[in-house]
């Protein structure tokens, strides 16, 4: 096996793995072993951006403050 179809193989157990722990077991009726990498990629970042707590719109936002130092 190549060395960039290791790599490539080992980013999408990797992804795999961060997936399920989050929770997300398949993609559409897809099962997360038959996507592609680019596949899972962008389905890790948005459930990703999902579950991120200052992702959502009652997150903090700081309008308007200057930090005198």
């Amino acid at each position: 096996m190549s060395q960039l179809t290791q790599t490539v193989e080992n980013r999408r157990k990797e992804l795999i793995d961060k997936l399920v722990i989050m929770g997300v077991y398949k993609h559409g009726e897809k099962h997360l072993f038959e996507l592609s990498l680019r596949e899972l990629e962008y389905k890790y970042r948005r459930v990703k951006s999902n579950c991120h707590p200052h992702s959502q719109t009652g997150s903090i936002r700081w309008v308007g403050k200057k930090i005198n130092v």
